[in-house]
């Protein structure tokens, strides 16, 4: 299973299923959403050697010049076709919750997980889009009750995956009876599961329920405090371990002058009404990220709101050392290029991350 290898810091790919990937920009780029580019990306990651390729799932865009993220791949019919075409990597499928019954996502989940031969993670969303989740249900739920709802639909996945014999579940949101799946996943006792997100609910739920928690990368510090807090509540609360992962962009280039001036040209080319629709549904629909909005406008534009990787080789590899020291497990990666940067990545920094230590 890759995301329990002995790598000290595991790595993957980030967003490379929706229109403009992690950059609302229209910065010079070869990167377009078509499945022959696609998969080239995930094979080359998963030849590098690379953990994970982790989906965004999208189901409209936010407008602007670019409408960013308008153009993408439904998650779990995608990791299927990479489950096919790599070997070693693990693929993931982005489940809104709400947009899904557990009942059909349990069997996608083990149809991959078979494809597969065990290298299927589920990465779980409970519905911050609300102009999204207002397409399937005409409404949206309050902030917490998003993520009671999304541990019920957990607790059905859960139990078809693993209990042998039907079963009755009854709620408030499900009403179920004589539920029964086979086979069952390769993974034992389930497939890899994947959360991310800040607030109370947020935390209390991955702690709970889920292998990796995908926390924010606001900082160093930050970065240090929500893997201690995330960790401490598993263990403490739940006697449970939890790996903690963190996603980036990185603009990685011979010289810090040449990488510096690549970022600026995504900011400067940036599509800021998109950005803006996406600030504000975040700072009124996420307590997840409140925190952060203002602040990093321009880290939205250039990076999907996380820090950036910015430099030479020397330098992002330093970097990613000092996010191994303050507690991550994994990075998954956002390029402006994706393609063409991953075979820089591969020639200039992977061999100096092996030094490091961080990769064997």
């Amino acid at each position: 299973m890759p995301l329990y290898n002995d790598q000290k810091l595991k790595l993957g790919v980030f967003g490379a299923n929706c229109s403009y990937g992690v950059n609302i920009s229209h910065a010079p780029t070869t990167y377009k959403v078509t499945w022959e580019h696609t998969s080239e990306i995930v094979r080359r990651a998963d030849a590098m050697g690379f953990e994970l390729a982790l989906p965004v799932a999208r189901w409209r865009g936010f407008g602007g010049t670019t409408d960013f993220n308008g153009e993408s791949f439904e998650t779990y019919t995608w990791a299927a076709g990479l489950a096919q075409a790599t070997k070693n990597i693990m693929v993931a499928a982005t489940s809104h919750v709400p947009t899904v019954h557990p009942i059909v996502a349990a069997k996608q989940a083990t149809t991959i997980d078979h494809i597969s031969n065990g290298r299927f993670a589920l990465n779980l969303v409970m519905g911050w889009f609300t102009p999204e989740m207002e397409m399937f249900q005409g409404s949206q739920r309050a902030h917490d009750d998003r993520y009671r709802y999304g541990a019920e639909w957990l607790g059905v996945v859960k139990r078809l995956w693993t209990d042998e014999a039907p079963f009755d579940f009854e709620s408030a949101d499900f009403h179920i009876r004589q539920a029964q799946a086979h086979p069952k996943p390769i993974q034992k006792p389930y497939p890899v599961l994947i959360n991310a997100g800040h607030s109370p609910a947020a935390t209390e739920f991955s702690a709970r329920e889920v292998d990796f928690s995908f926390v924010g990368n606001d900082s160093i510090d930050q970065v240090r405090e929500v893997a201690a807090r995330v960790r401490g509540l598993a263990r403490t609360k739940y006697q449970r371990d939890i790996g903690v992962c963190t996603s980036a962009l990185v603009v990685c280039r011979e010289t810090e002058a040449e990488a510096r001036r690549v970022y600026r040209s995504i900011i400067e080319q940036g599509d800021w009404v998109a950005a803006d629709n996406l600030m504000k549904v975040l700072g009124i629909e996420s307590q997840s990220f409140n925190d952060r909005i203002q602040k990093y406008r321009e880290r939205l534009v250039a990076g999907w709101g996380t820090n950036p990787i910015i430099g030479t080789p020397e330098q992002v590899t330093d970097q990613l050392a000092q996010m191994s020291a303050a507690g991550l497990d994994g990075v998954v990666f956002g390029f402006l290029d994706y393609n063409e940067e991953l075979k820089y990545f591969d020639s200039a920094v992977m061999p100096l991350l092996r030094q490091a230590g961080l990769r064997k």
